[in-house]
């Protein structure tokens, strides 16, 4: 998607939602479309055209870049611009850090029993394997992901994870063309999957947090390359 189109989107979401033009909201629209990969790192984010496309002030715009920088979602360049940001292997770190706190704790503590809609994830993510489809690999990884956070029934939790995917797809952006770093992760989300059907809900959490250590290295040594 292009900057272009993105700003058209935004606009048209501008038109059809109240809302008080507040800058978390602007940034609620700015982070959710970097989690879709639609604004990819290093891509320049033109200030007058997303205040006129989103109607709102220069300062209110401002206010959600500052939200996002303290994210580590954006980034600021003197005399130059607010740009998505390129995660480093400290970014890393920190994000699988949160990560293993959070969700193998959402999967032991889960107040949603039902694993309905993780098994719809499934089933989207390993068609997307069939074809050989990364970037329907990646975002079934990312709908998992947030599906088995959401079921811990906490709305702050939700948005934790909301910032922690969005800066996921700046990091999978250095792993777009390896299918090989993909595909495993669709047969380990099963597996969670199927521990959560039997009750094995600390085998499950285990399992997960095993699976975050080791996408945490492989992503490490990406980057390090």
């Amino acid at each position: 998607m292009t900057f272009d189109e993105v700003l058209a989107d935004l606009q048209a979401q501008a038109r059809t939602t109240k809302h008080a033009e507040t800058g978390l909201w602007v940034a609620a629209q700015l982070r959710s479309r970097i989690a879709a990969g639609q604004l990819k790192p290093g891509s320049k984010l033109a200030e007058e055209a997303l205040r006129e496309a989103l109607g709102v002030s220069r300062n209110t715009l401002r206010e959600a870049f500052t939200a996002l920088h303290a994210e580590h979602i954006v980034t600021r360049i003197p005399n130059r611009g607010v740009f998505v940001a390129h995660p480093t292997a400290d970014d890393i770190r920190e994000i699988y850090r949160v990560r293993r706190f959070l969700e193998p704790a959402a999967v032991l503590w889960s107040r949603d029993a039902s694993p309905e809609l993780l098994t719809g994830i499934i089933k989207a993510a390993r068609a997307a394997a069939a074809e050989g489809d990364i970037p329907g690999m990646a975002g079934a990884n990312q709908n998992f992901h947030r599906a088995i956070v959401d079921r811990a029934g906490s709305e702050r939790l939700n948005s934790l994870m909301d910032q922690v995917l969005a800066e996921m797809r700046l990091v999978f952006h250095s792993m777009a063309a390896n299918p090989a770093f993909h595909e495993p992760y669709v047969e380990d989300n099963a597996k969670i999957v199927e521990l959560l059907e039997a009750g094995e809900l600390a085998a499950a959490a285990d399992f997960l947090a095993a699976y975050l250590d080791r996408a945490e290295a492989q992503l490490l040594d990406a980057v390090g390359r």
